[in-house]
């Protein structure tokens, strides 16, 4: 859906709530120019329907038959068919970034937390990360065929067990409890996805939501109590450009069947309010901290905090939005929000209640916060990189404590048949080809050495219509210089497990 508003010119981030079935995930999107740096020889996700039964030939190669269970955080599952979760992405389970002290992530959260105090605001930090096929899609109302539920997105423990791809996934059933008038949730969240530097198979995101009681709140009037709250709230300076409606009948309209404009009027100010008081909670800090790093640039330090709301389209909500910040000449999206649909009330057996969430991810805001250039540096334990961060009353911009040459190898292959993008990548049906799987294969060998993979050519033979695909992988350690040798050692691999586990053909 369109906004009313123009839109930035450089995107950062790519909010996705349906079309890999994460909801409000951040998807970022920095843009990082391929470095002209060349290693040295002395150094260096077809939408498959939930419902379809995978025949026992389609088994993952990344479970063996002799696997037959998973253990997770101490309890057992049993593999099937479905299953194609790695150890590589187990292991990083126990990690929980966003619990670990003094953590950019970590800290990224309490700042975001604090600006929505308890009793108002109940936080669940230590969900457990495997949740049921219903409570990760089913609950929110995703299709049977929807392709968040594919294979080449999600990682699956078996037919009905899933690492949550979103937070979401905990959200009908916190509204089911309706132990506060609202809640955070922060939680590690697990998807199949690109390899580069803004990407990363495991992530955190934020979500929260404050409601409204219809039988709770004097004479059910819902839009006078939220004023009072509002009324309440901490104000702020901000420069706030918000050019449009409240609701639009077609860009972003009124859920008229359960909402009156007055309500509605009511929660997204709230909504905003708060929302507001974040940025000015996070965007401070950045300025100190640039400013520390640096010294007064007034590029930054006289340039007044601004934001403004997009008008956005999200499933979930309506009407929706989109927050955007203007930081060092450019509008950035941070987070997307609206009016929660009442059906999800419905269906937690509240039905009474009203009110608004937002999703917004972690890393996303640690990267601009703490001027991190590569996710991959959240999973060091490298002390160069920890002992920089501490509180956060001490907000510092993250220095580069080494910087090592890049190492490009080429791979290129040609699929067996005709393929389309969006399959789950066995051998036994090359149609089901997706480029998920191929990310998969290089992050299994390469791990934290591969900064990225970009497809760089793809031709189509004109007789025999065959596709032929050719990616660039670069082999970068954030800790040390690679080797030739060994950078050659794991393209070799990548090479033979694409042909074993994928079934192309090599050029």
């Amino acid at each position: 859906m369109k906004s009313a508003v123009p839109r930035r010119a450089f995107k950062l981030e790519h909010f996705r709530w349906t079309a890999t079935g994460v909801q409000w995930s951040c998807r970022q999107r920095l843009s990082v120019p391929l470095s002209s740096q060349r290693c040295q020889s002395t150094s260096m996700f077809n939408p498959r329907p939930r419902a379809e039964k995978l025949p026992p030939t389609q088994r993952t190669n990344l479970v063996t038959d002799s696997q037959r269970e998973l253990e997770i955080e101490g309890s057992t599952y049993r593999t099937d068919p479905w299953t194609n979760v790695p150890q590589s992405i187990l292991s990083l389970v126990p990690r929980r970034l966003h619990l670990q002290p003094s953590h950019p992530v970590s800290l990224t959260r309490e700042l975001i937390e604090s600006r929505f105090p308890s009793p108002t605001y109940n936080h669940h930090n230590d969900l457990s990360p495997v949740v049921t096929v219903a409570q990760n899609f089913d609950s929110l109302g995703f299709p049977a065929d929807h392709p968040g539920r594919n294979r080449s997105d999600t990682y699956y423990i078996n037919q009905n067990t899933v690492l949550r791809t979103h937070t979401s996934a905990h959200e009908a059933d916190i509204f089911r409890q309706n132990a506060s008038e609202g809640y955070t949730i922060s939680a590690d969240v697990y998807r199949r996805d690109a390899v580069d530097r803004s990407h990363y198979p495991v992530f955190h995101q934020m979500e929260g939501a404050r409601m409204w009681d219809r039988g709770k709140v004097p004479g059910g009037d819902i839009a006078k109590a939220v004023w009072d709250d509002l009324a309440r709230m901490p104000k702020h300076d901000l420069e706030v450009e918000d050019p449009n409606p409240t609701v639009d009948p077609e860009r972003n309209p009124l859920q008229a069947k359960h909402h009156s404009l007055e309500e509605v009027e009511a929660v997204a100010a709230h909504l905003k309010r708060s929302l507001e008081g974040v940025v000015v909670e996070l965007f401070s800090k950045a300025k100190q901290a640039a400013a520390a790093a640096n010294g007064p640039d007034p590029s930054i330090q006289e340039e007044p905090l601004r934001v403004r709301w997009v008008e956005a389209y999200f499933p979930f909500t309506s009407p929706s939005w989109e927050l955007e910040v203007f930081w060092q000449g450019d509008w950035l999206e941070i987070l997307g929000c609206g009016v929660t649909k009442q059906d999800l009330y419905i269906n937690a057996d509240i039905p009474n209640n009203i009110g608004w969430a937002f999703g917004v991810g972690l890393e996303r805001v640690a990267m601009l916060l703490f001027s991190i250039p590569d996710i991959r540096l959240f999973w060091s334990r490298d002390q160069r990189f920890l002992s920089q961060f501490t509180t956060v009353d001490d907000i510092n911009r993250y220095k580069s404590f080494s910087k090592h040459p890049a190492c490009y190898k080429d791979v290129a292959f040609w699929l067996r048949s005709s393929s389309s993008s969006a399959g789950g990548g066995l051998r036994s049906n090359a149609q089901d080809f997706h480029e998920n799987d191929v990310m998969e294969i290089v992050r299994i060998i390469g791990g934290d050495l591969v900064e990225d993979v970009r497809l760089v050519d793809e031709f189509q033979h004109p007789v025999s219509g065959r596709k032929s695909l050719c990616y660039r992988i670069n082999y970068r350690s954030l800790e040390r210089t690679l080797t030739n040798e060994e950078a050659n050692e794991m393209h070799e691999s990548v090479r033979g497990e694409l042909v074993k586990k994928i079934g192309v053909e090599l050029r």
